[in-house]
């Protein structure tokens, strides 16, 4: 296969739902899904690592999501082993170099959300074995860890912060060298982590809540915290985190690009890096749209189309390799064991 120049940007997603697509699709009798799907466009986007997250939609909760977990992670396995000249598991740093000196995606698997482990906290060492090396502690509801923020308000209940067993979690986590990622935590649970964990820790797809207002958001003090701790924001292009009046409009990726100037201003150049969560293409996860107003970066292959979007904003090749990828290699290198 052709390789990747070593000198080019350095391009990551810290948030793709990659594992659970292929695992619906290969239930459905699909093969070499990553052939005929993902690589054209990963390569054209000049992506070198993704971050898969582990996510299940709520109707195998709670009795799959030990096993649909355990199945994302084998399909997966099998379509890296179909793709070896092109794909590589990684679970360090010396992983993802390795995978970019052969011109090869790495990935990363990361829970979205802890569901697979139940209540049982031994689990999460199993897990590390197989590989997964990243933890989201919640989607937007509740699991034994934590409450999830909703999307928009809903009725309920008084929302909690981290339980006595996610405080287990987080401290386990932190040993083994796992990421810890607080997208989708409610603010209860966000100050929960400052308190409960000594180490850098990342929002892998969220915005500014101060641009659109949705709880999936962070605030700006949310922000100060992550970037004083030494951890990164990813860049979500889902358009209800970009604009209030995206239901309304096609966005375009200069919005999408103000909330890289209010992180970069609050949070500093080291904070921001991309975990872009495009969704338009995941129809049997249940979170797509219309085509013209869910996603406001389409694919991967549009990522050359925003890093010029970003030099005409005035950004330097230097800030764009490290929103690019070069925060996120630093914030894993600085976790990962």
């Amino acid at each position: 296969m052709e390789k990747q120049h070593t000198d080019s940007p350095f391009i990551a997603d810290a948030h793709f739902d990659l594992a659970p697509d292929l695992w619906y699709r290969h239930v459905r009798g699909e093969r070499k899904i990553m052939a005929a799907n993902y690589l054209a466009t990963l390569k054209k986007g000049g992506i070198s690592l993704i971050a898969s997250s582990l996510f299940l939609n709520g109707i195998y909760l709670p009795e799959m999501a030990l096993r649909g977990t355990l199945d994302q992670i084998s399909v997966l396995l099998e379509e890296i082993e179909e793709e070896k000249d092109s794909l590589a598991l990684c679970t360090s740093p010396e992983d993802i170099s390795k995978a970019r000196k052969e011109g090869k995606i790495g990935i990363l698997l990361s829970f979205e959300g802890a569901e697979p482990l139940g209540n049982d906290p031994y689990l999460l060492r199993i897990f590390h074995a197989l590989g997964v090396r990243g933890i989201g502690l919640v989607w937007s509801r509740r699991n034994y860890v934590g409450d999830g923020c909703f999307f928009s308000p809903k009725k309920s209940g008084t929302p909690g912060g981290i339980t006595d067993f996610g405080a287990g979690v987080l401290a386990e986590a932190e040993r083994l060298g796992m990421f810890i990622d607080v997208s989708h935590l409610n603010d209860q649970g966000f100050w929960d982590v400052v308190e409960l964990t000594r180490k850098p820790f990342m929002a892998s797809h969220s915005n500014c809540r101060s641009l659109a207002s949705s709880m999936r958001n962070l605030t700006d003090e949310q922000i100060r915290a992550i970037a004083e701790r030494g951890g990164v924001i990813g860049l979500n292009t889902c358009s209800a985190f970009v604009a209030e009046d995206h239901q309304k409009r096609r966005l375009s990726l200069e919005e999408l690009a103000l909330h890289l100037d209010r992180v970069i201003s609050l949070g500093g150049t080291d904070c921001p890096c991309f975990g872009f969560d495009i969704c338009d293409h995941l129809p049997d996860l249940g979170f797509s749209g219309s085509l013209d107003s869910y996603d406001v970066l389409k694919d991967h292959g549009e990522v050359p189309a925003f890093l010029e979007v970003l030099r005409k904003k005035g950004y330097s090749e230097e800030l764009i390799a490290k929103i690019a990828g070069g925060n996120y290699l630093r914030f894993l290198n600085e976790i990962l064991m």
